[in-house]
C-alpha cells in the first residue's frame, strides 16, 4: 500500500496541545511523504468592531505562533521525506475560517486537531472544533486526545 496522505493540516489552537499536535503531523507527513501545512485561526469575532488591522494582526501572531511550534517546524523542513511546508495564519469566525480558508483551499487529505478538554457544560454552549471538522469536512480527522 502506497502513501495513504498527500497533504496533512495541523490545526493548531494556541492550547498546551498544540506542539503535540504539531508533532504527530510531522511524524504522519514523513512516513507519508507528504506536504505539510500548519494553521490557526485568529478568532476575530471579538476584536472585528475594534477597528484593528487584520493583516497585520495575523502576520504578528504568525510569528509569535512560529516561534510556539519552532521544535515541530524545524524537525519538518529538516526532513527530507516532507517535500513541502507551510504555515498559515488568518483571521475570523474559528471553525469557519478554518473549514473555508484553510483547510480547504489546501486541499488536505488528513487533519490533526487537538482535543481541548472541554467541561460538558462548555461543550453545550460553545460546541467543540474537532467535532465540527469530524462532522464537516470530507477528509480524515486525526483528533489528538490529552495526555493524562
Amino acid at each position: 500500500m502506497g502513501n495513504v496522505y498527500k497533504k496533512v493540516f495541523a490545526a493548531l489552537d494556541g492550547s498546551d496541545m498544540q506542539l503535540e499536535v504539531a508533532k504527530k503531523a510531522v511524524v504522519l507527513a514523513a512516513e507519508n511523504e507528504a506536504e505539510l501545512c500548519f494553521g490557526h485561526v485568529v478568532d476575530a469575532v471579538p476584536v472585528e468592531a475594534t477597528g484593528i488591522d487584520m493583516g497585520e494582526l495575523c502576520s504578528e501572531v504568525q510569528a509569535r505562533f512560529e516561534g510556539q511550534i519552532k521544535e515541530a517546524l524545524d524537525a519538518a523542513r529538516a526532513d527530507a521525506r516532507i517535500p513541502r511546508v507551510t504555515v498559515s495564519v488568518d483571521a475570523g469566525q474559528i471553525t469557519d475560517t478554518l473549514h473555508h480558508k484553510l483547510i480547504e483551499p489546501y486541499g488536505a487529505d488528513l487533519v490533526l486537531c487537538g482535543e481541548r478538554g472541554l467541561s460538558q457544560v462548555a461543550y453545550v454552549f460553545v460546541g467543540s472544533v474537532s467535532t465540527y471538522l469530524i462532522r464537516n469536512l470530507r477528509c480524515d480527522v486525526l483528533v489528538v486526545k490529552q495526555g493524562e
